[in-house]
């Protein structure tokens, strides 16, 4: 029997949409130009806690990011396998979001 990977099971899911794409691309290039922003203010020498409030800024905008995936995941992918008839899927996609669940709250 053939074990088919997460990568592999999630192709028979939509996963963002366009629209939700393209927002979190634009999101995600506004944090590449905060973070060359940060290079630019260490490369400078400014001020420690200047640089620390813009890390600070970065990282709160990379939550939210994540939260713009995780609830797509959660509309999508997770309330597609909750309403399929595989329980083994439905387990899959329980375990998966605990495991993410468990690595957000390690690291904050």
């Amino acid at each position: 029997m053939v074990m088919k990977s997460i990568t592999d099971m999630h192709e028979k899911f939509i996963m963002m949409n366009s629209e939700e794409k393209a927002r979190a691309v634009s999101r995600l290039k506004r944090i590449e130009g905060q973070i060359r922003g940060i290079q630019k203010m260490v490369e400078e020498d400014r001020y420690c806690i200047d640089i620390l409030s813009q890390t600070a800024s970065i990282v709160s905008a990379l939550r939210g990011v994540e939260d713009q995936i995780m609830q797509q995941h959660l509309n999508t992918c997770v309330s597609d396998a909750m309403k399929s008839d595989d329980t083994n899927l439905k387990n899959e996609k329980i375990n998966e979001v605990m495991s993410v669940l468990s690595k957000f709250r390690k690291h904050g």
